[in-house]
């Protein structure tokens, strides 16, 4: 009873706020940009930028690894004690790395990588011969005049517009999204691949340390060298194939079914390739 000791900290309050700010930041960079690369780029040039940008967002994660490999090297507490007084080492399960050291790093990369986005200009000019009806700029447009065609001169506005005016418009067009089969379909699988790649991105450094007897340091090591450069240079390689083959959406349709189910056959491999469970006292093993 002498060692139980109630948990007193805050400090996951900060973690939860930080992570908050940091998603709000971060979220308006893949759907803007590509709109952006959309609306001022050439048509056949589009696949090969949207390529470079999830290939560049794949790098993040990658060094993202590198680096908590070289944090969890350090102790917890490096700065604040003795490193002559640590006697234990990363292979001790007991050894608690720098994982705080990560968050001022990669914060302040984020800040000064954010600067440069101050000085882009509000609007680009259109590439000539652009079609106006295809792009965001063009349809937002398009939609305003047709709005101005279908509602009188006077309108009484409605309680919900004058409380929230672009709710209205928010609903119209999500219902529009939602309603595109094609676009569904293509959400679903998205979100299916995305979950199986976080599970197995998490869970998988865990699973070498446990079961290899690897410590946190070479386990993060590992995934950010063999796991991610593979997925970035996919993404890139698809988007060269797409601008060289002038896929359509038809194209690009069956380019993506057959990847995609070849990706699961490989990976339907898995479940023929194993190892017995790590020996546990007291859960695989008696304590004798």
């Amino acid at each position: 009873a002498g060692c139980e000791k109630e948990p007193s900290s805050y400090m996951w309050i900060y973690i939860l706020l930080g992570n908050m700010l940091r998603g709000i930041g971060e979220t308006p960079i893949t759907p803007l940009g590509i709109s952006y690369l959309d609306d001022f780029a050439k048509e056949e040039n589009v696949p090969v930028y949207v390529a470079c940008l999830h290939t560049i967002a794949m790098m993040g994660p990658m060094f993202g690894f590198l680096l908590g490999s070289l944090c969890a090297k350090l102790y917890v507490d490096t700065g604040f004690v003795d490193p002559g007084s640590i006697t234990i080492t990363p292979q001790d399960s007991r050894w608690v790395g720098a994982w705080w050291l990560g968050f001022l790093i990669a914060g302040a990369t984020n800040f000064l990588s954010a600067i440069p986005f101050c000085f882009l200009p509000k609007s680009l000019k259109k590439p000539k011969g652009a079609n106006n009806d295809k792009t965001s700029c063009g349809l937002l447009e398009n939609m305003g005049d047709t709005r101005k065609k279908l509602t009188p001169e006077n309108p009484k506005p409605r309680k919900c517009q004058l409380m929230c005016p672009f709710l209205s418009d928010f609903c119209t067009s999500l219902k529009k999204v939602l309603s595109n089969r094609m676009y569904f379909t293509f959400l679903c699988c998205s979100l299916l691949q995305f979950s199986s790649f976080i599970g197995f991105l998490t869970y998988k450094p865990k699973y070498m340390e446990q079961q290899y007897g690897q410590s946190t340091s070479k386990s993060n090591f590992l995934i950010g060298m063999t796991s991610l450069p593979p997925v970035g240079i996919g993404i890139f390689l698809g988007g060269l194939i797409m601008k060289k083959y002038k896929m359509g959406i038809i194209g690009a349709t069956k380019f993506s079914f057959t990847m995609s189910f070849l990706a699961y056959a490989i990976s339907f491999l898995h479940f023929f390739v194993g190892c017995e469970n790590y020996a546990v006292a007291g859960m695989t093993v008696s304590y004798e």
